[in-house]
């Protein structure tokens, strides 16, 4: 009886040689050609990807609200480089957003602290005591703003101390009382969140206007306006005295 040659399953001839070699594999590990709409959406899918990384990190960083190459003496931080052509696009970003103007290298410079000597973050309920000395200028002005920069109005209506107004001591050095209530002496008024942005506690919401609290010190024609000529520089030691 004669039996038919068996037919290969496959449509590509196998040669002699090779007749013990199946070409046929198996779906799951056989090469697929990328189709053009595969390959657009993983294109998209990458540019998508990168994108959202990249917003979000710059969102992050300017939500931060703390420029880079800071300059730190204490809890007190200055930034020499911001509004020069040397700034970074970030502390561009951050300062346009919050509506401020940096002080130019030949203005001055601006120094803030949003922690205490101890390094606790700074509270708007609570009293500090701000004492020591300040580089050498010509005026300097202190002001109480919330953990944006943002004034918040006193019930004294007064947001800021001069370098002229205070009083010292022997050896030119100063305490100033930072507290929402009158002081003796040197007094920098803290200011009140707006009640429609305090929470049960009386405390202001995050991001609210009110919310946190940050001292800044602008140096008005000092020679400290390069982080170089910081070295060594001496700022006013900040400590809490008690809080409501």
């Amino acid at each position: 009886m004669n039996v038919a040659p068996k037919t290969p399953t496959s449509q590509v001839p196998i040669h002699s040689e090779a007749s013990w070699y199946e070409p046929d594999m198996p779906a799951i590990i056989a090469p697929r050609r990328p189709t053009p709409i595969r390959s657009l959406f993983a294109v998209l899918l990458i540019l998508f990807a990168g994108s959202l990384l990249g917003i979000t990190s710059a969102y992050l960083m300017i939500e931060r609200d703390r420029p880079f190459l800071s300059v730190t003496i204490g809890p007190w931080s200055a930034y020499p480089e911001a509004g020069t052509s040397e700034a970074d696009p970030y502390s561009v970003a951050i300062y346009t957003r919050s509506a401020r103007i940096p002080l130019a290298s030949g203005e001055g410079l601006a120094i803030s602290a949003r922690t205490d000597s101890s390094g606790a973050t700074l509270n708007p309920a609570c009293d500090y005591r701000i004492s020591g000395q300040t580089p050498t200028a010509r005026l300097w002005t202190l002001t109480a703003a919330d953990d944006h920069g943002r004034l918040v109005p006193p019930l004294a209506g007064r947001t800021f101390l001069t370098s002229r107004q205070i009083l010292r001591k022997e050896d030119g050095s100063f305490e100033i009382t930072a507290a929402r209530a009158p002081r003796p002496g040197n007094w920098l008024p803290l200011g009140l969140p707006r009640a429609s942005e305090t929470g049960a506690d009386g405390m202001a919401t995050a991001g609210g206007i009110g919310s946190g609290l940050m001292f800044t010190f602008r140096l008005y024609d000092a020679p400290i306006t390069t982080g170089s000529a910081l070295d060594g520089a001496v700022m006013p030691v900040i400590e809490r005295l008690s809080c409501s």
